[in-house]
């Protein structure tokens, strides 16, 4: 007996009929198109020094209607005024009114006509490995490139070009170049989740990105201040999972911090903490992850003794450590 079934719906070597293949194929092309059309007009070129001459060069993504636009502190590279320029807008200059290279992130403003595109934060712990994210940027000059690929890891901590251990990083395997620094790393819904910052060069597949929820802060900072003053244990944090009857017995969350390095001289040395602690509680505050960290270790922390609840062992042990304030790189 023949079998009498379309040809659309027999299954390939995937296991999958070829119709369905194209169904999840048309989707995926949806939304990276989606995010192309909608994200893609508020991320705009940066480039700091006298035109002609050398100096940093990326992209940055435009956030506010009133101009403010995010990039890359080593973007800026130190500069007070730089160029911003856009398909909509054309070259303009722009000032520099924040520049945190501990985040690796600097905010500028520029003026932009009337109905400019902007850009939405969105919540980077929504997050999860596997989650399709877009890059969108200038690689080595070449305006509005899109690249795509999934969320590969989470809470990471980079080394970053000023020397700062950034924490609470995306990992992704978006395909990134010089250029696309501070470009926009964006989800599926079109909310930007990331701020590109750095490629493994000689790797492939490993490209990073400061979160959202780092950067909001960062921004807040930078409104209200100026700048980002901000205690520090000394550690390098770095996102982890909770097996979930660890969390509900010490009343946390389902994430927590995992020391990953413990500088020498810091305070948290001079406290005893230890790589491979697991932080989960400060001040009684629950701690699911690095940028909780980074948010409640704020500029009123700096030279209070804090209390650090973590886990080594199997037990859960409190410490008191003198925060201190956090300091640039000479």
């Amino acid at each position: 007996m023949f079998d009498e079934r379309p040809a659309t719906d027999a299954p390939d070597e995937s296991g999958l009929p070829e119709a369905r293949q194209e169904a999840l194929l048309d989707a995926y092309s949806r939304a990276v198109a989606g995010v192309a059309d909608s994200v893609g007009p508020a991320v705009v070129r940066v480039q700091s020094g006298p035109p002609g001459r050398r100096g940093g060069l990326g992209s940055g993504v435009v956030i506010a209607n009133d101009g403010l636009v995010l990039t890359n502190s080593h973007v800026v590279a130190g500069a007070r005024r730089v160029r911003v320029g856009s398909t909509e807008a054309g070259d303009r200059e722009a000032e520099v009114i924040g520049d945190d290279p501990a985040t690796d992130l600097a905010l500028l403003r520029v003026e932009l006509p009337r109905g400019a595109a902007t850009a939405r934060l969105g919540d980077s712990k929504m997050l999860k490995r596997g989650h399709l994210v877009v890059g969108i940027g200038n690689p080595l000059g070449f305006e509005s490139t899109i690249t795509a690929g999934i969320v590969s890891a989470l809470g990471r901590s980079l080394r970053s070009q000023s020397g700062h251990l950034i924490d609470d990083v995306i990992q992704t395997d978006v395909a990134l170049n010089p250029g696309n620094s501070g470009g926009a790393l964006v989800a599926a819904s079109g909310q930007v989740v990331g701020i590109n910052t750095a490629m493994i060069a000689g790797a492939q597949g490993l490209a990073f990105a400061v979160s959202s929820n780092t950067a909001g802060f960062v921004i807040g900072e930078f409104i209200a201040h100026g700048r980002v003053r901000r205690a520090h244990l000394g550690i390098a944090a770095q996102t982890v999972p909770l097996p979930r009857r660890v969390a509900l017995a010490i009343h946390s969350g389902a994430n927590a911090v995992r020391i990953g390095e413990v500088q020498p001289g810091s305070a948290a040395e001079q406290a005893g903490l230890r790589v491979g602690d697991v932080l989960v509680a400060l001040d009684d505050r629950v701690v699911a992850g690095a940028d909780d960290l980074l948010r409640l270790l704020s500029a009123d922390r700096i030279g209070r003794s804090v209390e650090v609840s973590v886990l080594r062992d199997g037990r859960l042990i409190t410490r008191s450590v003198t925060a201190q304030e956090r300091q640039a790189p000479r």
